[in-house]
């Protein structure tokens, strides 16, 4: 059941987000939280992000431009590495509340909460038109690749913020892609590193132990054919109707996480 979850969500997300810049890391993450502890889930999920990204790049990232590449993805770089060290440090803390439901024992953690937190103000900004339609200028690219690379490094959400950014800088719809994907895998590479200094190094956090990887691998492939067929068939899908799509989950995970459910 754990692979036909992950790899149905994979596959859809994978397809509705090529275009949108944004998603997959957000919904597939409580997917692998549902069988790992979160923060196993969100290195997990970055794993998985950042090989779709890869293959992403070898399909659009010819279309990226470096001034914005550079302008928006090393300030995310350096972020991404605080929020990474953030979410290790939080990982560690004991958990603060514990309730059954049936046969089911509901824990509340800090790390869940800050990540619920987190879901609920993403949400935010896919369903809410004043949050939905923001966009930014180009001279607020150093600080929205602060803002998107902590939050990317902490939560894995990242996509929505710098899409907010990156689409008002004038650039055409494949470079506007490429871009997303190229800045995507930079922010991935340096949070997938802090997380392996943590996880196997310092042992602040829950170690990925060998049952995890065919999980890990399953989402992968799902994800690449995700990107195959977005590819081929997201036309026809509005960007409003992805966001909704996004934003609706998003709460209703959150509220999962929150009270200790997921």
């Amino acid at each position: 059941m754990s692979y036909i979850l992950v790899s149905i969500a994979a596959v859809i997300v994978s397809a509705l987000t090529l275009y949108s810049g944004f998603g997959l890391g957000t919904l597939l993450m409580p997917v692998f939280a549902l069988f790992f502890p979160v923060e196993v889930a969100i290195a997990a999920t970055a794993v998985v992000h950042a090989s779709n990204n890869i293959f992403k790049i070898t399909i659009v990232g010819r279309h990226a431009e470096r001034s914005v590449v550079l302008r928006f993805g090393i300030p995310a770089i350096l972020a991404a590495l605080a929020g990474a060290a953030v979410l290790g440090y939080v990982s560690g803390f004991g958990e603060i509340a514990r309730y059954s439901i049936g046969s089911r024992a509901a824990v509340i953690t800090p790390i869940k909460l800050i990540i619920a937190v987190l879901m609920l103000i993403f949400a935010f900004f896919e369903l809410l038109p004043v949050l939905r339609d923001l966009k930014f200028d180009r001279k607020y690219l150093f600080v929205g690749g602060i803002l998107s690379g902590f939050f990317g490094g902490l939560s894995g959400h990242q996509g929505a913020l710098r899409s907010a950014f990156l689409v008002k800088v004038g650039i055409s719809t494949e470079a506007f892609v490429g871009t997303n994907a190229v800045i995507g895998f930079m922010v991935d590479a340096a949070r997938i590193a802090v997380y392996i200094w943590l996880l196997f190094v310092t042992k602040k956090a829950s170690p990925v132990s060998g049952e995890h990887w065919p999980l890990i691998a399953a989402g992968i492939c799902a994800a690449f054919a995700g990107v195959l067929i977005g590819r081929r068939f997201l036309h026809k899908i509005t960007m409003k109707k992805v966001q909704a799509f996004t934003g609706i989950l998003l709460l209703l995970i959150a509220v999962g996480l929150g009270t200790g459910v997921i």
